[in-house]
Parts: C-alpha cells; sequence; structure tokens
C-alpha cells in the first residue's frame, strides 16, 4: 500500500487533526492550489510577538470568492491551521446550505433556547397564579 505524501505543511496541532482536515478538504474539492494565503501582523493581547511577526492569516478560495481571516493564537501555524478549518466549514455551508454540520449546530442551540424560554415562561406564570 501507497501512502500518498501530504501537501499541507505541519501546523503544530495533533496528526488526528491535520488528517480530519485534509480529509474535510478532499471531499469538499478544496485544493490547495486554489488558496491564496496573505499573513499580516495581528492586533490585540500577545506582546512583542504579535507586534513584530505577521501571525494575521487571511485564506481567500479563489473559485468560491470566500474569505477568511484568523489572529486568534500567537502561533502562525496555528492561525494557518484554525483559518484553513474555518474556510472549509464556510464552503460547506456555502455547498451544503442548510444540511450543513454549521447550520444543523445554530438550529439546535436555537431549538434549545425557544424550549428554556418556555420552561421558564411557564414557571414564571405558575408562580404569579399562587
Amino acid at each position: 500500500m501507497r501512502f500518498q505524501r501530504s501537501i499541507m505543511k505541519s501546523f503544530g496541532v495533533s496528526k488526528e487533526k491535520q488528517m480530519a482536515l485534509e480529509f474535510e478538504m478532499k471531499r469538499l474539492g478544496i485544493r490547495e492550489e486554489d488558496i491564496e494565503e496573505t499573513f499580516t501582523r495581528s492586533s490585540g493581547p500577545g506582546g512583542q510577538n504579535v507586534n513584530k511577526l505577521a501571525t494575521c492569516v487571511y485564506l481567500r478560495h479563489r473559485p468560491s470568492g470566500i474569505a477568511v481571516k484568523v489572529a486568534r493564537e500567537r502561533s502562525q501555524a496555528l492561525n494557518r491551521f484554525l483559518a484553513r478549518r474555518s474556510l472549509t466549514r464556510k464552503i460547506a455551508t456555502h455547498i451544503h446550505g442548510e444540511d450543513s454540520m454549521e447550520a444543523k449546530k445554530a438550529q439546535k442551540a436555537r431549538k434549545q433556547k425557544k424550549r428554556r424560554k418556555r420552561k421558564t415562561a411557564r414557571k414564571l406564570a405558575g408562580e404569579t397564579q399562587e
């Protein structure tokens, strides 16, 4: 059995996370060649590291025009991974619409919020009647 070498470089995350990202990108048809990557200086906490180094990552998927900007961590490698993961999620939502994982999570959260609101309203209505 031959293993194909990964196009992506190491991002400083676990092998499982990196393989999961590669699988998801392959499943959605996202190629590294289609991604335009730019680095800028971050702002906010992080001290001298973010002031001197370009740790903020900007990715744009050329075919779809979808872009993400990530400056969450102090490490550029980790921000590159997080940006790719965010980009794949956005593209998945764009492709699958209501059937995407992100949409399902948001829908579940809305239902839970609604259920809690009704429960609280019932409790308050029960207290005022007594």
